[in-house]
Parts: C-alpha cells; sequence; structure tokens
C-alpha cells in the first residue's frame, strides 16, 4: 500500500463534459481513501469543485473530427505546455480520461517523463483505429474500460485491462421490474425527450433536425409533448437562442436518466446518453450527424462494428433504430419513430430489453473501482 504520510500528486485530463464529471467523481473516492493526494490538470467545472488545481478548462472545447482542423493550432500549444509541465514537475500519476485524440499526446508526454498513466474510459479502438492498438500499449500502463466486452478484446492484444464498471451508472440503481409498459399508452398523448448531445458540434448538427421531427410527430400527435435537457446553463442558452419557429419544449438542465424515465421515447445522440436513456428503459431512435464527404471517403471503410450506437453495439443487434450518419432527410427518422409508436408490444418489449441491458453496467461503482487502482498504482 502506499504510504499515507506522504503526499501524492495525481494529474488528470478530460477534455469533455462527460470526462469532466467521471473524474471528479474519482477525485471524490480518492479523498475518502485517507491518502494525502493533490490533483492538478486539465478538465472542467466538476474537477474544480472537487478541489483540482486546472492548469487549463477545455471541457467544451471538444469538436467533432470533420470540424476539428481550426482548432489544431490552438490544441498544439496547451499539448506543448503541458508536455513541458509534466517534465518539470514532479507527478506521481496520470490519468487520461477519454479524448484518446488528444488524451495520446499526454500519455506520451507522461511516459516521456517517467511517469506512469492510466486510461480511464478505454478508447474505441474495436470500433476504429485497431491499429492503434501499438500505440496504446507504449503509453499506457493501465488500461480501464467501462463496457464489459471491451476487457476481453484488450486484453487478447496484450494490454493490461479491467471493467470497472461504468461510471454513468454510479449514481443508478437498476431495477429489471422497472421497465416502461405500454398497456395504456395513447401515441397521440405522446412525452417526448429531445437530447442533442452536450458537444456545441453535435448540437450544431442535431438540433435543428431534431425539432423538425419534433414538429411532424406535433402535426401527427397534436397533444404530443416535448422536454430536452442540458448539461449546464450554457447549453440551454444555446438550445434556446437556436430553437426554430413553431416549436415548443420544455427546458431542463440535468439528469438524462430522470428525464428519460419521464418520458415515452426518446430522440438521442449517439454518445454515453443513450446508456443513461437505456437505463431509463425509455425506447429511443438515435442520430449523429458526419461530413458526407469524410463518411465515404473514410468512415464507411474504417469502421469495424456491424453497428455504430453504443446500445445496438451491446445488445448485437438493432434493439433500437440508429441513424448514424442521417445527412439531411429526417423523414426515415420521424417514419421509425411512428411506427414504434403505434405498436405498443414492440415499445413495452424494447424497454424490458434495455433494463436487462443496463444491468452488468450497473454492478460495480467505476469511480471506487478505478479508485483502487490508484491507490494500487501510488506504490
Amino acid at each position: 500500500m502506499p504510504d499515507k504520510n506522504k503526499k501524492y500528486r495525481i494529474f488528470i485530463s478530460a477534455a469533455e463534459p462527460s470526462a469532466d464529471a467521471h473524474c471528479a467523481g474519482l477525485i471524490t473516492a480518492l479523498q475518502e481513501t485517507g491518502f494525502d493526494i493533490e490533483f492538478v490538470g486539465v478538465g472542467g467545472p466538476k474537477m474544480a469543485e472537487v478541489g483540482c488545481e486546472l492548469l487549463e478548462s477545455i471541457v467544451g472545447r471538444a469538436v467533432m473530427i470533420y470540424k476539428a482542423f481550426s482548432h489544431v493550432g490552438r490544441y498544439y500549444k496547451l499539448i506543448k505546455r503541458l508536455t513541458g509541465f509534466l517534465k518539470t514537475s514532479k507527478v506521481d500519476l496520470v490519468i487520461v480520461c477519454d479524448s484518446p485524440a488528444f488524451n495520446f499526446h499526454i500519455a506520451k508526454a507522461a511516459k516521456k517523463a517517467g511517469t506512469k498513466t492510466l486510461f480511464y474510459v478505454a478508447p474505441q479502438l474495436w470500433a476504429w483505429g485497431g491499429w492503434r492498438i501499438h500505440k496504446l500499449r507504449k503509453c499506457c500502463d493501465k488500461l480501464c474500460c467501462i463496457l464489459p466486452f471491451e476487457q476481453d478484446w484488450f486484453s487478447q492484444r496484450g494490454m493490461d485491462v479491467v471493467f470497472v464498471g461504468n461510471p454513468l451508472f454510479d449514481e443508478l440503481e437498476i431495477d429489471l421490474a422497472n421497465h416502461k409498459k405500454y398497456t395504456d399508452f395513447e401515441p397521440k398523448n405522446a412525452k417526448f425527450a429531445i437530447m442533442p448531445g452536450s458537444r456545441t458540434a453535435e448540437i450544431d448538427s442535431l438540433w435543428g433536425a431534431m425539432q423538425q421531427i419534433a414538429l411532424r410527430l406535433k402535426d401527427k400527435y397534436p397533444a404530443a409533448s416535448f422536454v430536452t435537457v442540458a448539461v449546464d446553463a450554457e447549453r440551454e442558452q444555446l438550445l434556446r437562442k437556436t430553437q426554430i419557429p413553431g416549436f415548443e419544449c420544455q427546458y431542463t438542465i440535468g439528469s438524462v436518466s430522470d428525464t428519460a424515465n419521464a418520458v415515452d421515447f426518446a430522440i438521442v445522440a449517439s454518445g454515453s446518453a443513450t446508456l443513461e436513456v437505456t437505463a431509463a428503459g425509455c425506447p429511443m431512435v438515435i442520430m449523429y450527424q458526419s461530413s458526407r464527404i469524410l463518411w465515404h471517403l473514410l468512415g464507411r471503410w474504417l469502421i469495424k462494428t456491424k453497428y455504430l450506437s453504443l446500445v445496438n453495439i451491446l445488445a448485437g443487434k438493432e434493439l433500437v433504430p440508429e441513424f448514424m450518419p442521417y445527412f439531411s432527410s429526417i423523414e426515415p427518422i420521424a417514419e421509425s419513430i411512428e411506427r414504434l409508436l403505434e405498436n405498443k408490444d414492440r415499445l413495452t418489449q424494447i424497454s424490458g430489453e434495455l433494463i436487462k441491458l443496463a444491468e452488468p453496467l450497473a454492478e460495480k461503482k467505476a469511480r471506487r473501482e478505478v479508485a483502487k487502482i490508484v491507490v494500487e498504482m501510488l506504490r
């Protein structure tokens, strides 16, 4: 065990709102161990709130890959600055969370400085970019994966890896009997959640289309209602400012799972939010947008999985409709939603299967599991 009389310093790198939340939870769990640990790094407001000294706040600046080129210069300067910090400052452990395009550079700098590195949230190399496993092996001492099947995939490729549970479920209790039942459901009174994601780029590419789908649904089901959830007040204001004429909805800040629990159906941006909707047993359609040119030149050839959404990858089948990417037409998406709304038995079945899918992800509390690994690595 590490020496409880010694002061340790951990550098943490998180570039997105979800990673900021995961790392804040981990910091809290490490503070509860009783070890004297100082936290420093890059992240967002949640990490700062629990006592991490931020060298720079970068959460919220994350962009989709097809819009990233204009940000290369700024990130290069930041990486250079952080590389210098890790080279000249005493750090006992580096933890990088998600965002491999950015965090591979941080991990590489840590290894050059002779510092152990832990990856919290394994990069999804199994989906695309499998050749980068050699790069990951060079800069990663321990890998924490948050999807059950990832442990075998990375282990077979020589990684020291462990499944730690999914941090999205650290605060959730999964009840198999608590799936939605649509016996008395009437589509005309449907309650919808619209979830365009937390990144500005996601909102830019999906929010308008999601509103257009909502308007079409409202035409068919006049009593239908809509709610959207934002990760913070800044995102809520962005959503309000870009609301299109004729669309009406309730705006909330906070829990995706609570919002999904309160509605009949969700329209969700691909990403971690789909798992929270899964935990609520809420039927959904999943959307993602991409550059048409880059998709046809690269994306369709690089991606190796049969399905693209996490929900369907975990299910091993198309449990919920996914439109990734959808490009321009919302017609197939709206038609898919309408077909599901008219099938009460199918909605009930999907809800039950989603709850079963979420159960293994909630068996472990990720922040505690990772905290144990961190303490071991500080020895």
